[in-house]
């Protein structure tokens, strides 16, 4: 039966752990792109498009598949025009994983187990529409409802962190964190890194007239966001190379050139970025953050589309270049310095999973699972990436370590994302149960299972004792 109580439990063991174990445990997503200032307005939905369908290329890119045109998409269609386009192609995205997100975020938040179609579409609307007025499904009771403790969005060095500051002071169940993501610092050679620059300037109030300004000004921002509960920084690198600068002044020049106006040859853009990449490592490691960094996306294919809408909007695909040693020359370079933070690493490309995990175990010390996999991510968002990610990280290193699943999710309603990763985590651990590969252990197995939902990721980024305090 679709999506009854043990929809991907395979097994019994499967079931079990499932319903005692990684049921009831409260989610903290560690990385996600939910607007700070949303979560403290807490504003009603005006329609579930709006909570649903803005901003959310994965529905897009299926309804491009099904020739929907682009302004029931990201047009001036009506909103409901728009959700009835999604109705219309949710019916042939059977073994898509958007399929089973939509009925559960249609069952678990607005209990309608009704099947979204296009002859379905019309009650679901009105129904939906009714309950998004009400107080319990403003954003904040979204969040709440879903039993998350712990939310850390994604922020830039120049932002103000404004929201998380009221935030902090206001009522409520859970803790919202910024996140330092400084990839406007690292790409010198956007069209746009000079207006930021100048953001960044009037954020810090301190001018940047060369390279050693910029190092110092985006060091006072990590105390800042330190200060405002930041433990995590990410970077979006896209493609990573590495070369050192022969010496202290070769990236002054750099920097000056660009700030001249100059084109930077590709040669210097890579001094540039490892440089400030390998100082930005060391400021990490000063304040005790785990860094994140997601390889290997391939962004803004089809040149027409991304003039005419922008980036994030669909048109982004996976990387297939050599990644090895540049990332073993970043580490290595960390690690003879200050040493290595706490560090997460994340591809798009699946098939760097087996040298990641290679190169992730030749600097693990002092900190149980100091180096991570990061979880299935965007296009490997589905029950055989999910899977692939687990079991090659069973096979590499330790399984039990693992800091879980994240959303990644600009949606208020993408919680349920956390209940499917753990039916496939119980899933995977009840056939390894079942074939004798693993002792069919319930208190053994069910720690693991609680520790990969919720306690490791509470330990490893220091959570548990700052929600005990927050208490």
């Amino acid at each position: 039966m679709f999506l009854n109580d043990d929809f991907l439990l395979t097994s019994e063991t499967a079931r079990k752990l499932f319903h005692d174990h990684a049921k009831t445990m409260p989610i903290i997503d560690y990385h996600c792109h939910l607007d700070p200032k949303e979560i403290y307005e807490d504003k009603a939905f005006h329609n579930l498009t709006e909570a649903w369908l803005a901003g959310d290329h994965y529905k897009w890119r299926l309804m491009r598949a099904n020739g929907v045109p682009e302004s029931h998409i990201t047009g001036d269609a009506s909103d409901y025009d728009k959700f009835l386009a999604w109705a219309r192609t949710l019916p042939k995205a059977i073994g898509n994983p958007l399929y089973s997100w939509t009925h559960l975020e249609l069952r678990r938040f607005f209990g309608i187990h009704e099947l979204l179609n296009e002859a379905s579409a019309p009650a679901i609307w009105e129904e939906v529409n009714r309950k998004l007025a009400e107080p319990a499904y403003t954003r904040r009771s979204l969040i709440r409802n879903s039993n998350v403790k712990i939310i850390c969005t994604t922020d830039d060095p120049a932002d103000s962190l404004e929201y998380h500051r009221l935030l902090k002071e206001s009522e409520h169940d859970f803790q919202v964190f910024p996140t330092f993501r400084p990839d406007k610092a690292l790409n010198i050679d956007a069209e746009g890194f000079p207006a930021w620059l100048a953001r960044l300037e009037e954020a810090a109030g301190v001018p940047v007239a060369n390279y050693e300004s910029l190092v110092e000004v985006l060091r006072s921002r990590v105390e800042f966001f330190h200060a405002n509960g930041c433990r995590l920084s990410d970077h979006a690198l896209d493609v990573l190379r590495y070369q050192a600068a022969g010496d202290a002044s070769q990236v002054e020049r750099i920097f000056a050139k660009r700030l001249e106006g100059t084109m930077l040859t590709p040669e210097e853009i890579t001094v540039y970025r490892t440089e400030l990449l390998s100082a930005l490592i060391g400021m990490y490691h000063d304040h005790n953050w785990t860094m994140q960094l997601h390889l290997h996306a391939f962004r803004n294919n089809n040149t027409p589309m991304f003039q005419r809408l922008g980036p994030d909007t669909g048109y982004d695909g996976i990387n297939d270049l050599s990644l090895a040693e540049a990332l073993s020359q970043l580490l290595d370079r960390a690690e003879c310095g200050k040493g290595l933070p706490k560090t997460i690493l994340y591809s798009l490309n699946p098939g760097d999973y087996p040298a990641l995990l290679a190169l992730m175990g030749c600097y693990q010390k002092d900190t149980a699972g100091k180096l991570q996999l990061g979880s299935g991510w965007w296009y490997n968002d589905t029950r055989d990436g999910m899977r692939r990610q687990l079991t090659l990280l069973a096979d590499n290193s330790l399984l039990g370590n693992f800091v879980g699943m994240l959303t990644d999710s600009r949606s208020f309603l993408s919680y349920t994302r956390h209940e499917y990763f753990r039916r496939v985590l119980c899933e995977l651990l009840g056939e390894l149960a079942e074939r004798g590969e693993a002792p069919d252990d319930q208190t053994l197995l069910g720690q693991l299972v609680e520790g990969i939902s919720y306690s490791n990721a509470a330990g490893y980024f220091g959570f548990e004792a700052r929600s005990a305090v927050h208490s």
